[in-house]
């Protein structure tokens, strides 16, 4: 156990904030994307991919909710699950990114079918969705606070995107608009919660490993991109160059 006295709210916050050096951001893979240097396949993969956690962080976001006894914690969490799977008529995060990967050249049928997830990525996907499922709701709760440094990515591909690469569709980056503001909400409600749960030192230096563990997903999953689409070697590269590898949730 700790004996070292917790960090002010301030000082928690700023340890918070800090971790976003660490930010997918700076992969080379999303480095090569804003610089314009990534090939149209590289692109498709990087959508069809990212496709895989679209759909499963409404599902993590239900997981948290069904462990949180606070109504009203739940009252304002479940905006979460309506931004991606939409209501009302709103469309939802869902529906807009399977129109990016339209954008960009991708069959809405074979995004709905996950035939280009790579196991890299859904073994990561999975970790985050298990974690929450298992950890309390304060922890799965805080550990969204990658939402933090989430604006400065959106912003970075409507900023770079549309002149490096002119064959995608416009009208498909409307997700990236939509999270502009959505993130921002929900960096708010998940801050003040971090905040107020996490008033020792070894419960504010638990809280930063969360976090970083939800770094290590973002990172993971550029990884199996880089292996799969940069380096060209896809799982199994060297028995087929067939997509062999499991398509469905193991439970």
């Amino acid at each position: 156990m700790s004996t070292a006295q917790p960090m002010s709210r301030e000082q928690f916050e700023a340890a918070l904030r800090a971790k976003g050096e660490l930010y997918h951001i700076h992969h080379p893979y999303h480095v090569a994307m804003y610089q314009g240097h990534s090939t149209r396949q590289q692109i498709q993969g990087w959508v069809a991919n990212r496709f895989y956690y679209q759909v499963m962080i409404p599902v993590k976001d239900a997981a948290i909710m069904a462990n949180c006894p606070d109504r009203d914690v739940r009252r304002h969490w479940v905006q979460r699950v309506l931004d991606h799977d939409g209501y009302d008529g709103a469309e939802g995060g869902i529906e807009a990114w399977l129109r990016l990967g339209e954008a960009v050249g991708l069959n809405r049928d074979e995004m709905l079918s996950q035939e280009h997830v790579l196991p890299g990525v859904r073994f990561a996907v999975d970790a985050y969705v298990n974690f929450a499922r298992r950890a309390t709701w304060q922890e799965a709760a805080s550990s969204s606070l990658t939402e933090l440094f989430a604006p400065t990515i959106h912003q970075s591909r409507l900023d770079t995107w549309p002149g490096h690469y002119p064959w995608i569709d416009a009208e498909g980056y409307q997700y990236f608009r939509n999270r502009l503001t959505e993130a921002r909400r929900d960096v708010v409600h998940g801050l003040q919660i971090t905040l107020d749960h996490y008033q020792t030192r070894e419960q504010q230096e638990r809280m930063l490993e969360i976090l970083q563990f939800k770094l290590d997903v973002l990172w993971s999953m550029l990884d199996a991109m880089s292996m799969a689409y940069e380096l060209e070697r896809p799982p199994y590269h060297t028995v087929t160059r067939e997509r062999v590898y499991h398509k469905g949730l193991l439970r």
